[in-house]
């Protein structure tokens, strides 16, 4: 309350770590101050529109400002902002850089949900569908008229994301716009649902629903639920997942369960069966975890626990992949699962339980998680959790699961792990168990410690735990020694280190566990002793033998820094965390070791620094040092000027550290208690303290604030070391005093470390001159400026000191106290930890104090680092001036050196990049001489920039692009630039290639509508704060037009400018060929969609089609294509009502919801007996161009073409064009210039690896659009030459000219479209009758582009040509295929509009269905896929009018009778080749049923469902074939036979199908082939497995399975028997069905089936071979037994020990007994062998008596 009236108002939410700082009570002050020149600022820049440095400038302002104060500001404010923002964000012609500026601020403002409610605010969702269509479906980009960053489409779905505080009405607005897209064979498709999973809202309240997601929601599901082969428009996951999660126990989600988990399963593409081959569309279209996460945990809870019981189903069935012995690229997707399971349904237990209610809708009653629902749904998630842990990804995706999971349950998860980790600890031999159980120990620490009621044992395990561990500290094993660290340091920090065993006898109120705790405690000291010897042993281990002095590069190796890094981490955390009594104890231990440690500092110096100051700072505070000062004084002036290099190193440390000490601002002490660890009293127990989280409201924190004593002190050291060196080096400077390198190193030394030790109460430079105190800022950049100059110009090569005088510049610029690398790895740092210990149920911030007490004193950093500060002014222009000056110095060390100290201030500084870019261009000028070649190199590098910083080659402003681009180019003419050199080569490859990586288009229109005005003015007015400036008045509004309109006027003429430069360097005859093509580059992306290109660069592009070289021709393709988009005519459109046109004329309602084949949209079919013919006839049709239109619904407005007399002139005379157009008119119709460049068109690139070219079509297609026919007379004769000849890239040329006429002639008129055609069917013809291998697909594709988007009816001409007689035969079977491939190609184009056209084709294809060669069979089963692909069975959609599968299906079984009737197997005996005269009616069945394999191939991946009725009547034909073992021979039709039956058993099956389809294989089980019923077991497994929870919820469909499984387990044939166990076995460890008591029972009942003794039988007479039905059901029983042993590989459930008894009883059978007891007893070894320990114990010894005896193999020398 206070804060709101210091404030006036109430902040939306602060950053509550600001209120723990010391000097907490500044802030307010200053956060209104800041806030009110933001508001003042930005909305004067909205109103004087100007947008760049303005707005830009201001809004990155008000991003700092939030981070730095959090969202403090009111209510009001946040909406104006937001709506400002908004206005900002979409305006249309906004440069894309400042629009992702603007939505990335956005995204920050609405990212807290909570803070605006739906009343608060409220956004309109068009514009920024605009947005969205115009980015990312762009019309341009393609054409490279357009550079957008590859950040935009995720910035763009962030920004929706966070934007749907749409109005009511939105969602009905949302479905007429996009519904009319729903067309699923359309790409359209895939658009619509992109937008509706985006957009559509889902967080109305419940007395919205009928507004929000009912009307849409039942539409969606049940197209979902009816889609079978996941197209790539399935993103309807995410869409579902949000309003689940959004609308918890609003929508009745139990009828699609089973169906959900189905899907689920099936996109986790597990390998499954014995003989499966995946197809590879399952491997790409899979759910995106995340969505599948959030969708089960909202599912949870609620009357019905069924999502529970599905969900603990898919866990066993697959619990068995997730075994460390099991690999694959599944695996990765099975991890993430169990990883993110947890976590969500934690999150969704906090907001139901602990977060404060906001305004979105909460939880009703019935559907919150029980705590009965938690239990569940741990003890689900535990096995496979266990498993994951020692996974081959490595363990920590187990590790964060096991952290959520033992939230919610500790004392389900964490005894397990318990029991894995002690053994592991114990053991030497597996490292990597070792690894594993500890980084999942680290993330239950914190409930393992806390204990808490549900888990009061917990703590016990601390002091054990933590003993044990200790071994870990090992010099040998690093990965070991670092996860040891992490491990002991975790659970330290959770516990203050206290003996307080003596609280037994002095307290009597103490738990049976608290007195334990105490007990153990004791143990402590000894805990801590241990651990520090154990340190010293790994220091001296490590230590290397020789000095430092020969180690001179401060270079330790990767893994030596990590671990000193985690050894001294851990050391301070044990040291702050332990009572002063065992503090005690250590320094009495080792002191004498200090002492000795300090002076003997030649060994690895670490460790003293290490230890003396940990001792130093941890306990004895800056006021201790304070008592010492005189003698520290002393030790300082007796060593800073020791002559021994490492002794003054370690002097300038420790001046270093009492400087730093004295002066900085920090938290004292990190403990986990707030007041220090105290001693156990008769009120306080430590241990009650064990593992609790810090209280944010009462922290505690005791901060070193510096006093005025210590200040004085400082400054008191600084004048006595520091002045003194100062005026050495300055004498140097000026050359009266020469002193020795090593001498000028060691006060560079001394200079380095005050300036860091001080530093933070220096004042930066120019800052504001402090009166009394000299400011030693000034003074060391005074002097070490000349010092640097004398440097370089008396001894250039002593780079040490280079290198000491770059690190001062570079902290004289920017260094307040903190380092902005080392903030953000701590930054990073701190994150990770805070996620591997937070606890995401009870949320808000309940994290340890040690971590709170970080995160404040990385806010203080973060301010001191955000400060202001970053003005440019004259001193930094000189520093900057001479680190350009060592960036091309002669050394390259000193360079790179330099160049990262110049990108950071470049950084930092505002606006500074436009200084110095000029500087750095004066090396490249080719006019200078006295460039050196280092110099060159340095001045490029420095445009080049490293990856984080900006590229000054490419800033986004024109003036400076318009200064460097040229000037990189003509760099090229330098003396000093010499392409023999690699380096230099590669250096402008370089700069080159990230020129165009990051270049985005810049804009030329800044202006900002009026709409935005308003919204700032509304701004401006809000009081509270006051905004600094006032509104502008008329008068400057005015000038502030005419400013901005001058700015595009101005950057207008800049672009022009540029590529005018750009062209005359291009036209210099003496610039090397690398810079040709550098410029050329450039200037292609100098193309642009709102600027047409001035049109000497078109001519350039024009003559450069005519290049010598390969690359510069392919460059000017694309540019020209582009050019001709700049220069299309725009065609004038109407709206109309499309139930105007439709010959029906039918009202709106008659059949509004239905999509399909409808009366009113039938006339936009293809009918040949309508078709145009006519000039008259053509001109009355409406032609709708695109396929979509008109499948779903029709849009309110249709916009169509106008009337042909309202459109653009056709066939304009070279007076009407304007500059370019003629240039462009004026090559294409000279004879010579078409001549050489269809000669270069024809040649090859790259032998083998061309392809049709986009491009070249782009470009002949603007061609003809832009000029009609203007061209075709020069052209004419050429395509004639060309489709003569064979040759690949001739025909490959011809058919990119014929597919761009076609599509270029979309607005001629009907007498020039009827010539064309006149000319083109003829070439057609005999391109098709001359195709080749090489080229079919070229032909391909030019077809099927060709009629891409376009009315049939206007291209009746083609399809007539095309559909003459595909298959005649002529020139053999090869050109029939190709033909259809063509005109496959066509049809499918067109999809929905040509039944009549595939209803022809079908009917001229099914006599010849009985093909012999096998490359025209391939292709009629694709062709067929696409005829049957328009029927589909979607809901709410009529029949189709295209064929259908149903029919054909029928007559193909008519002709497959021969087959279908007998019983015996189908054997392959058709030779290819043609015979005369009919074969027997059984050969043409086999030839017919090759090609509808065939078929059934491609249109298993293809369709979107399958047709499963058809496909069961074809199945026992499949049956028939397939073969149970591959043999040799090559055989075709059996290769396919086993592919379709793989194929279709992967096929999604729905509940009303699975009765026929168990029907079906039922049937075949039952027919005397032994290969069909060994393949029906095959089907079986698959089948279930892919449908196993629509399965399972049909109790019937389970028990006819296990009915079918059984009888064929009791088959008379031995591999049908096998084959039976091997699924029984499978469908146990699935948990499909489950070993319960009948079942077992039965199995031991078969098994003790008597056998008839055995006759003795003569020698010599033949023993007859047919084993008796006794033999066989006693095999049947022992199978069944070894099944139900193989179904659990990797436990021993309770039923187990019972089995392998029975079993064991039948080791001395006859065979194949014996066999398969063998072999399951040796299978249940080698998966138990792991674990034998554990499983041990599962036996009597009885058990294990016999067991030893049978699992030992017998020994050979009995």
């Amino acid at each position: 309350i206070e804060a709101t009236e210091l404030l006036g108002f109430v902040p939306q939410k602060n950053i509550v770590y600001n209120e723990l700082l010391p000097y907490k009570d500044k802030l307010d002050e200053e956060s209104n101050e800041f806030l009110a020149q933001i508001k003042g600022n930005l909305g004067r820049a909205v109103q004087l529109r100007e947008i760049w440095p303005g707005v830009l400038f201001w809004t990155r302002k008000l991003s700092t400002y939030m981070r730095l104060y959090g969202r403090k500001f009111s209510k009001e404010e946040h909406v104006h902002f937001v709506k400002l923002l908004y206005e900002l964000v979409t305006i249309p012609k906004l440069e894309i850089s400042m629009m992702q500026s603007f939505a990335r601020l956005l995204i920050t403002l609405l990212k807290k949900k909570e803070l605006l409610s739906r009343e608060d605010l409220e956004l309109p969702w068009r514009p920024l569908y605009e947005l969205q269509d115009r980015i990312l479906y762009s019309k341009t980009e393609h054409l490279s008229l357009n550079w957008f960053p590859s950040s935009v489409e995720a910035v763009l779905k962030a920004l929706i994301k966070n934007c749907r505080y749409f109005p009511e009405s939105a969602t009905q607005e949302m479905l007429d716009e996009w519904r009319p897209l729903m067309c699923p064979f359309d790409v359209t498709m895939q658009k619509a649902m992109g937008y509706f999973g985006l957009f559509l809202p889902t967080t109305f309240p419940p007395e919205l629903h009928d507004k929000g997601f009912k009307l849409w929601f039942d539409e969606f599901i049940s197209l979902w639920v009816s889609v079978q082969n996941l197209p790539s428009w399935e993103n309807l996951v995410s869409l579902f997942a949000r309003l689940a999660n959004d609308n918890i126990g609003y929508i009745d989600w139990d009828p699609y369960i089973p169906k959900i988990f189905t899907r689920i399963l099936r996109s986790l593409n597990l390998p499954v069966g014995s003989s499966q081959m995946l197809v590879s569309r399952y491997l790409t279209n899979a759910y995106d975890i995340s969505h599948v996460v959030i969708w089960i945990s909202a599912l949870l809870g609620g009357p019905s626990k069924q999502t529970q019981t599905q969900l603990s189903g898919l866990f066993n069935s697959i619990t068995s992949f997730f075994h460390p012995s099991n690999h694959g690229r599944w695996l990765m997707k099975l991890m993430k699962l169990v990883q993110r399971l947890p976590a969500s349904v934690v999150k969704r237990l906090h907001r139901e339980r602990y977060r404060t209610p906001t305004w979105l809708t909460p939880v009703p009653e019935s559907h919150l998680l029980s705590e009965q629902d938690i239990t569940d749904f741990v003890e689900s998630m535990k096995q496979p959790v266990l498993l994951a842990m020692f996974s081959k990804t490595g363990s920590l995706d187990a590790a964060q699961a096991l952290q959520n999971l033992a939230l919610l349950r500790p004392e389900l998860v964490i005894p397990p792990v318990l029991e894995k980790t002690y053994p592991a600890m114990e053991t030497l031999t597996a490292p990597h168990q070792l690894t594993a159980t500890l980084s999942c120990m680290i993330g239950v620490a914190q409930s393992l410690v806390a204990g808490g009621q549900r888990f009061p044992e917990g703590p016990t395990h601390m002091l054990p735990l933590l003993m044990r561990a200790l071994p870990g500290v090992d010099p040998n094993d690093f990965r070991k020694c670092m996860i040891t660290f992490q491990f002991l340091a975790t659970f330290v920090t959770l516990v203050p280190l206290v003996d307080c065993s003596a609280a037994v006898q002095t307290r009597n109120d103490l738990t049976q566990v608290e007195k334990e705790l105490c007990s153990a405690s004791a143990e402590f000291e000894y805990f801590v002793l241990q651990f520090i010897d154990r340190c010293f042993a790994l220091i001296d281990t490590s230590t290397p033998e020789q000095t430092q002095e020969e180690m001179e590069t401060e270079k330790m190796t990767h893994l030596e820094s990590l671990l000193e890094l985690g050894l001294s981490s851990t050391f301070c955390t044990i040291l702050t965390q332990c009572s002063m009594e065992i503090f005690q104890v250590i320094i009495n231990t080792h002191m004498e070791l200090n002492l000795v440690i300090t002076y003997t500092t030649t060994q690895k110096f670490g460790v003293g620094k290490i230890f003396f100051f940990i001792c130093f700072v941890t306990r004895v505070g800056s006021d201790q040092l304070l008592l010492y000062r005189s003698q520290l004084v002393q030790i300082l002036q007796l060593t800073l000027h020791l002559k021994w290099k490492q002794g003054y190193n370690l002097a300038c440390k420790l001046l270093y550290h009492i400087l730093r000490s004295m002066s900085i601002i920090y938290p004292r002490e990190y403990c986990s208690v707030p007041s220090g660890v105290q001693q156990h009293s008769d009120t306080y127990l430590p241990i009650k303290d064990w593992g609790q989280p810090g209280d944010l409201l009462n922290l505690g924190i005791q901060w070193h604030v510096p006093s005025t004593e210590e200040k004085e002190f400082v400054f008191y050291l600084l004048d006595l070391l520091l002045k003194p060196e100062l005026q050495r080096l300055q004498k140097h400077a000026q050359g009266e005093q020469d002193i020795s390198r090593d001498d000028v190193l060691q006060s560079l030394s001394i200079v380095h470390n005050c300036l860091l030790g001080a530093g933070s109460l220096l004042p930066l430079l120019y800052g504001e001159p402090v009166p009394e105190i000299e400011n030693y800022r000034e003074d060391i950049c005074k002097v070490i400026r000349p010092l640097l100059h004398h440097t370089l110009e008396h001894s250039e090569d002593d780079i040490k000191s280079l290198f000491s005088i770059l690190k001062i510049i570079n902290d004289l610029l920017h260094f307040k106290g903190s380092h902005k690398h080392e903030f953000d790895s701590r930054w990073k740092s701190f994150s990770l930890i805070k996620k591997s210990m937070e606890n995401k149920l009870h949320g808000s911030k309940q994290h340890i104090r040690a971590l709170l007490i970080d995160r404040v004193m990385l806010q203080h950093e973060l301010r001191n680092l955000t400060k202001e500060g970053c003005c440019y002014r004259s001193v930094h222009q000189d520093l900057i001036n001479d680190l350009l000056r060592l960036s091309t110095s002669r050394y390259s060390q000193v360079r790179s050196k330099a160049q990262n100290v110049l990108f950071t201030a470049l950084g930092t500084y505002n606006l500074c990049c436009r200084d110095v870019i000029p500087a750095v261009l004066k090396y490249l000028d080719p006019d200078r001489t006295d460039v050196t070649q280092q110099q060159f190199k340095g001045a490029l590098y420095c445009l080049l920039g490293n990856h984080s910083v900006i590229c000054l080659a490419n800033l986004q402003y024109w003036d400076c692009i318009t200064l460097t681009w040229p000037v990189i180019i003509r760099s090229g003419l330098s003396p000093s630039m010499s392409l023999e050199k690699s380096s230099v080569v590669r250096l402008f490859d370089d700069l080159a290639d990230k020129i165009h990586c990051q270049y985005e288009t810049i804009g030329v229109d800044f202006s900002i509508p009026e709409s935005c005005v308003e919204v700032a003015l509304k701004m401006m007015k809000s009081s509270n704060p006051e905004p600094t400036l006032c509104a502008a008045s008329e008068q400057e509004e005015l000038e502030g037009r005419k400013r901005q309109e001058q700015k595009n006027k101005d950057s207008v003429q800049k672009y022009e400018n540029l590529v005018v430069d750009l062209l005359d360097c291009l036209y210099d005859r003496n610039l090397p060929w690398k810079f040709e093509q550098i410029a050329i580059g450039f200037l292609s992306l100098m193309l642009r969609d709102d600027h047409p290109l001035p049109s000497s660069a078109v001519l350039f592009f024009i003559e450069s089609l005519n290049h010598d070289s390969l690359l510069v021709r392919n460059g000017a393709i694309s540019a020209v294509s582009g050019i001709l988009k700049q220069l299309k005519r725009p065609h004038k459109k109407v709206a109309v009502n499309p139930y105007d046109l439709s010959e029906l004329k039918t009202s709106l309602q008659s059949c509004s919801l239905l999509a399909g084949d409808r009366s009113d949209n039938q006339w936009l079919q293809y009918d040949s007996s309508r078709l145009p013919r006519s000039q008259q006839d053509w001109d009355e049709c409406c032609f709708i161009e695109k396929t979509h239109w008109g499948y779903s619904t029709w849009p309110r407005t249709l916009m169509l073409y106008a009337p042909p007399e309202e459109q653009p002139k056709q066939g304009k005379t070279r007076q009407e064009m304007n500059e370019s157009e003629k240039i462009i008119y004026d090559h294409f119709s000279d004879q010579q210039f078409i001549d050489q460049f269809i000669h270069y068109l024809s040649q090859e690139d790259r032998k083998g690896k061309d392809k049709f070219s986009p491009r070249r079509f782009c470009l002949f297609k603007g061609l003809f659009r832009n000029f009609d026919d203007a061209f075709l007379p020069l052209l004419k004769p050429h395509m004639e030459r060309l489709v003569a000849d064979s040759h690949e890239s001739t025909q490959r040329c011809v058919a990119e000219i014929i597919s761009g006429l076609i599509r270029g002639s979309k607005h001629w008129s009907y007498s020039k479209v009827e010539k064309l055609w006149a000319l083109l069917c003829p070439l057609l013809r005999k391109a098709l009758s001359n195709i080749t291998i090489e080229t079919y697909a070229d032909w391909g594709t030019c077809i099927a582009t060709a009629c891409e988007s376009r009315d049939p009816r206007k291209l009746h001409w083609l399809f007539e040509m095309l559909m003459e007689s595909p298959v005649t035969g002529e020139g053999g079977s090869f050109v029939d295929a190709c033909r259809l491939y063509v005109l496959q190609g066509g049809l499918a184009q067109q999809e929905w509009r040509v039944p009549e056209l595939l209803h022809r084709l079908l009917h001229y294809l099914e006599p010849k269905l009985t093909q012999v060669y096998k490359n025209v069979r391939e292709r009629i089963g694709s062709v067929l896929t696409y005829i049957f692909m328009i029927d589909v069975n979607l809901p709410h959609t009529q029949p189709t009018m295209s064929p259908r599968i149903a029919e054909f299906t029928e007559r193909v079984l008519a002709r497959l009778k021969p087959l279908t009737e007998g019983e015996e197997e189908i054997q392959n005996h058709v030779v290819e080749e043609n015979t005369v005269g009919d074969q027997d009616e059984r050969t043409q069945a086999i030839k017919l049923l090759k090609t509808v394999l065939k078929w059934l191939m491609t249109s298993a991946g293809r369709s979107f469902s399958s047709a499963v009725p058809e496909q069961l009547r074809l199945l026992p034909l499949l049956f028939k074939i397939a073969p149970v073992e591959n043999d040799d021979s090559y055989d075709e039709m059996k290769r396919d036979a086993k592919m379709c039956l793989s194929l279709m058993s992967q096929g999604l099956l729905y509940s009303e199908q699975i009765p026929q389809v168990l029907n079906a294989l039922e049937e075949i089980s039952r027919i005397s082939s032994w290969h069909a019923r060994y393949t029906v077991l095959t089907y079986l497994q698959i089948m279930v497995f892919y449908n196993l929870f629509t399965f399972l919820s049909d109790a019937k469909a389970v028990s006819d399975v296990r009915a079918l499984v059984l009888r064929l387990l009791e088959d008379e044939q031995l591999e049908v028997r096998e084959m039976a166990a091997t699924t029984l076995s499978g469908f146990l460890q699935c948990n499909f069905l489950s070993i319960d008591e009948p079942m077992q029972a039965h199995f031991e009942a078969l098994s003790k089936t008597r056998l008839p003794k055995r006759k003795r039988r003569e020698l010599g007479s033949v023993v007859d071979m047919i084993p008796s039905a006794d033999l066989v059901r006693r095999h049947a029983g022992v199978l069944g037994l070894s099944a139900c042993i193989l179904s659990s590989p990797y436990d021993v459930p309770t039923w187990m020990p019972q089995i392998l008894m029975d079993l064991s009883a039948h080791l001395n059978d006859t065979q194949p007994i014996e066999m398969t007891v063998k072999k399951t007893l040796s299978d249940f070894r080698r998966t138990h062998h792991d674990n034998w320990q554990e499983h041990k114990q599962k036996f009597t010894d009885d058990q294990l008596l016999v067991l030893t005896d049978l699992l030992v193999s017998p020994c050979y020398y009995a």
